[in-house]
């Protein structure tokens, strides 16, 4: 197995890159991925557009059960 450094092995499948930032409410080094962050320690999260690349739609989730069926 090949290590990489902290902060670029990609996720699982997707391309995805685990990121770092500073907490903008409390200072607190937080990670992510792709540029979404929520901190454990305040609660700060940033907003959904600040990631680095659009969010996947429903449909592409695997357990999406279609459209007007809801999973019980």
């Amino acid at each position: 197995m090949t290590r990489q450094p902290p902060g670029t092995n990609p996720g699982p499948d997707t391309g995805t890159e685990i990121t770092r930032t500073d907490c903008r409410q409390c200072g607190t080094a937080v990670y992510g991925i792709g540029g979404r962050y929520a901190c454990p320690l305040c609660g700060w999260v940033n907003h959904w557009s600040e990631g680095h690349d659009d969010l996947p739609a429903a449909t592409d989730d695997p357990d999406y059960p279609g459209p007007g069926k809801a999973k019980r």
